[in-house]
Protein backbone atom coordinates (compact mmCIF):
# COMPACT_ATOMS: atom_id res chain seq x y z
CA UNK A 1 0.00 0.00 0.00
CA UNK A 2 3.04 2.33 -0.06
CA UNK A 3 2.74 3.21 -3.26
CA UNK A 4 -0.79 4.18 -3.28
CA UNK A 5 0.04 7.55 -1.76
CA UNK A 6 2.43 8.66 -4.68
CA UNK A 7 0.50 6.94 -7.46
CA UNK A 8 -2.97 9.16 -5.94
CA UNK A 9 -1.01 12.22 -6.02
CA UNK A 10 0.64 11.04 -9.97
CA UNK A 11 -3.08 11.13 -11.00
CA UNK A 12 -3.86 14.32 -8.85
CA UNK A 13 -1.34 16.49 -10.52
CA UNK A 14 -2.52 14.95 -14.01
CA UNK A 15 -6.13 15.86 -13.35
CA UNK A 16 -5.28 18.79 -12.12
CA UNK A 17 -3.25 20.25 -15.17
CA UNK A 18 -5.21 22.40 -17.92
CA UNK A 19 -4.75 20.12 -20.64
CA UNK A 20 -7.86 18.83 -23.22
CA UNK A 21 -8.62 15.83 -22.84
CA UNK A 22 -8.74 13.19 -25.50
CA UNK A 23 -8.59 9.76 -24.50
CA UNK A 24 -9.19 7.13 -27.43
CA UNK A 25 -11.44 5.01 -25.34
CA UNK A 26 -14.66 6.78 -25.46
CA UNK A 27 -16.55 6.51 -28.79
CA UNK A 28 -14.02 5.54 -31.83
CA UNK A 29 -11.81 3.04 -31.60
CA UNK A 30 -8.98 4.82 -33.21
CA UNK A 31 -7.27 7.91 -32.49
CA UNK A 32 -4.41 9.87 -34.26
CA UNK A 33 -1.56 10.75 -31.39
CA UNK A 34 0.06 13.83 -32.46
CA UNK A 35 3.58 15.17 -30.87
CA UNK A 36 3.94 19.21 -31.46
CA UNK A 37 7.19 20.25 -32.58
CA UNK A 38 9.12 20.82 -29.20
CA UNK A 39 6.79 18.73 -27.08
CA UNK A 40 7.93 15.46 -25.53
CA UNK A 41 4.15 13.89 -24.65
CA UNK A 42 0.98 13.61 -27.16
CA UNK A 43 -1.48 12.97 -24.25
CA UNK A 44 -2.17 13.16 -20.69
CA UNK A 45 -5.26 11.61 -20.06
CA UNK A 46 -5.24 9.30 -17.29
CA UNK A 47 -6.61 5.97 -18.59
CA UNK A 48 -6.30 3.40 -15.59
CA UNK A 49 -5.22 -0.23 -16.74
CA UNK A 50 -6.69 -3.85 -15.76
CA UNK A 51 -5.54 -6.99 -16.47
CA UNK A 52 -2.37 -8.66 -18.53
CA UNK A 53 -2.65 -8.07 -21.70
CA UNK A 54 -2.50 -4.98 -23.40
CA UNK A 55 -3.42 -5.08 -27.53
CA UNK A 56 -3.79 -2.52 -29.81
CA UNK A 57 -2.46 -1.80 -33.76
CA UNK A 58 -0.51 1.25 -34.27
CA UNK A 59 0.58 2.88 -37.58
CA UNK A 60 3.58 5.29 -38.06
CA UNK A 61 3.72 8.00 -41.23
CA UNK A 62 6.10 9.80 -43.00
CA UNK A 63 6.14 12.12 -39.61
CA UNK A 64 8.15 9.55 -38.16
CA UNK A 65 11.25 9.90 -39.66
CA UNK A 66 13.39 12.76 -37.43
CA UNK A 67 17.06 13.85 -36.49
CA UNK A 68 17.94 14.77 -33.81
CA UNK A 69 19.76 17.73 -32.56
CA UNK A 70 22.64 15.65 -31.20
CA UNK A 71 23.54 12.95 -32.96
CA UNK A 72 24.03 10.28 -29.96
CA UNK A 73 20.17 11.20 -29.12
CA UNK A 74 19.59 9.72 -32.23
CA UNK A 75 19.32 6.16 -30.54
CA UNK A 76 17.70 7.43 -27.70
CA UNK A 77 14.37 5.06 -27.65
CA UNK A 78 10.67 7.16 -28.43
CA UNK A 79 7.97 5.50 -26.64
CA UNK A 80 4.36 4.08 -28.45
CA UNK A 81 1.81 2.72 -25.50
CA UNK A 82 2.35 0.45 -22.59
CA UNK A 83 1.27 0.50 -18.77
CA UNK A 84 2.37 0.95 -15.52
CA UNK A 85 2.62 -2.12 -13.10
CA UNK A 86 2.94 -2.85 -9.64
CA UNK A 87 0.73 -0.22 -8.24
CA UNK A 88 3.67 2.15 -8.56
CA UNK A 89 5.19 4.82 -11.30
CA UNK A 90 6.06 3.73 -14.76
CA UNK A 91 9.71 4.55 -13.78
CA UNK A 92 9.26 2.01 -11.01
CA UNK A 93 7.57 -0.84 -13.18
CA UNK A 94 6.14 -0.50 -16.05
CA UNK A 95 6.04 -2.27 -20.11
CA UNK A 96 5.44 -0.51 -23.41
CA UNK A 97 6.46 -0.56 -26.76
CA UNK A 98 9.31 2.06 -27.76
CA UNK A 99 10.19 2.94 -31.29
CA UNK A 100 12.91 5.05 -32.98
CA UNK A 101 13.77 5.99 -36.05
CA UNK A 102 17.53 4.32 -36.89
CA UNK A 103 19.57 3.43 -39.64
CA UNK A 104 16.66 4.67 -41.92
CA UNK A 105 14.19 2.41 -40.50
CA UNK A 106 11.56 2.12 -37.85
CA UNK A 107 12.78 -0.05 -35.27
CA UNK A 108 10.33 -1.36 -32.52
CA UNK A 109 11.38 -2.06 -29.17
CA UNK A 110 10.32 -3.69 -25.66
CA UNK A 111 11.10 -1.01 -23.37
CA UNK A 112 10.54 -1.56 -19.82
CA UNK A 113 11.07 -0.64 -15.69
CA UNK A 114 11.58 -3.48 -13.32
CA UNK A 115 12.08 -2.49 -9.66
CA UNK A 116 13.80 0.92 -11.34
CA UNK A 117 16.16 -0.49 -13.59
CA UNK A 118 15.20 0.60 -17.20
CA UNK A 119 15.26 -2.74 -19.71
CA UNK A 120 15.52 -2.44 -23.44
CA UNK A 121 15.26 -5.29 -26.32
CA UNK A 122 15.09 -4.64 -29.52
CA UNK A 123 11.83 -6.43 -31.26
CA UNK A 124 11.57 -5.73 -35.25
CA UNK A 125 11.11 -3.14 -37.71
CA UNK A 126 8.12 -1.76 -39.36
CA UNK A 127 7.21 -0.03 -42.76
CA UNK A 128 5.87 3.54 -42.78
CA UNK A 129 2.08 3.60 -43.43
CA UNK A 130 1.48 0.03 -42.40
CA UNK A 131 -0.70 -0.99 -39.89
CA UNK A 132 0.85 -3.38 -37.05
CA UNK A 133 -0.36 -5.35 -34.29
CA UNK A 134 1.42 -5.24 -31.29
CA UNK A 135 0.74 -6.94 -27.92
CA UNK A 136 1.84 -6.98 -23.89
CA UNK A 137 1.21 -9.86 -22.05
CA UNK A 138 2.05 -10.56 -18.70
CA UNK A 139 3.16 -14.31 -18.63
CA UNK A 140 4.36 -16.32 -15.61
CA UNK A 141 6.29 -13.22 -14.50
CA UNK A 142 7.62 -11.92 -17.68
CA UNK A 143 6.55 -9.37 -19.92
CA UNK A 144 5.53 -10.74 -23.79
CA UNK A 145 6.43 -8.16 -26.68
CA UNK A 146 4.23 -9.46 -29.97
CA UNK A 147 4.19 -7.47 -32.97
CA UNK A 148 2.58 -8.94 -36.19
CA UNK A 149 2.14 -12.33 -33.92
CA UNK A 150 5.24 -13.36 -34.76
CA UNK A 151 8.49 -11.36 -33.53
CA UNK A 152 8.90 -12.29 -29.56
CA UNK A 153 10.43 -10.65 -26.57
CA UNK A 154 10.35 -11.81 -23.20
CA UNK A 155 11.91 -9.38 -20.28
CA UNK A 156 11.35 -11.01 -16.06
CA UNK A 157 9.17 -8.46 -14.29
CA UNK A 158 9.13 -7.61 -11.35
CA UNK A 159 8.43 -10.51 -8.80
CA UNK A 160 6.91 -9.10 -5.63
CA UNK A 161 4.09 -6.92 -7.31
CA UNK A 162 1.20 -6.56 -5.46
CA UNK A 163 -1.77 -4.08 -6.16
CA UNK A 164 -3.63 -3.73 -9.50
CA UNK A 165 -3.71 0.41 -9.56
CA UNK A 166 -2.05 0.93 -13.07
CA UNK A 167 -2.57 3.17 -15.52
CA UNK A 168 -2.12 3.55 -19.46
CA UNK A 169 1.43 4.86 -20.91
CA UNK A 170 0.67 7.00 -24.37
CA UNK A 171 3.41 8.05 -27.23
CA UNK A 172 5.68 10.41 -25.99
CA UNK A 173 9.02 11.84 -27.69
CA UNK A 174 12.45 11.03 -26.18
CA UNK A 175 14.79 10.79 -24.29
CA UNK A 176 15.83 14.66 -23.39
CA UNK A 177 15.36 16.02 -26.62
CA UNK A 178 11.59 17.25 -28.00
CA UNK A 179 10.22 16.34 -31.25
CA UNK A 180 12.01 17.85 -34.26
CA UNK A 181 8.65 18.70 -36.16
CA UNK A 182 4.95 17.17 -35.37
CA UNK A 183 4.92 13.56 -35.16
CA UNK A 184 1.90 11.21 -35.71
CA UNK A 185 0.41 7.73 -34.79
CA UNK A 186 -2.58 6.17 -35.17
CA UNK A 187 -3.46 3.69 -32.98
CA UNK A 188 -6.52 1.48 -32.77
CA UNK A 189 -7.51 -0.39 -30.03
CA UNK A 190 -10.43 -2.62 -28.27
CA UNK A 191 -9.73 -1.27 -24.68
Amino acid sequence: MKNAIPLFGLLLFFTACNVEIDSPFAGDDQKVYIIKQGQHESNRTIKSFKGDVLGFKASFDESAIYETKREENQADINKLMGFSDCNSHHHENSARFGWRWYNDKLEVHAYCYVNGDRKIEYVTTVALNEMNDYQISIIDNKYVFTVNGASRVEINKNPNCSGDVNYMLFPYFGGDEPAPHDISVAVHTDQ
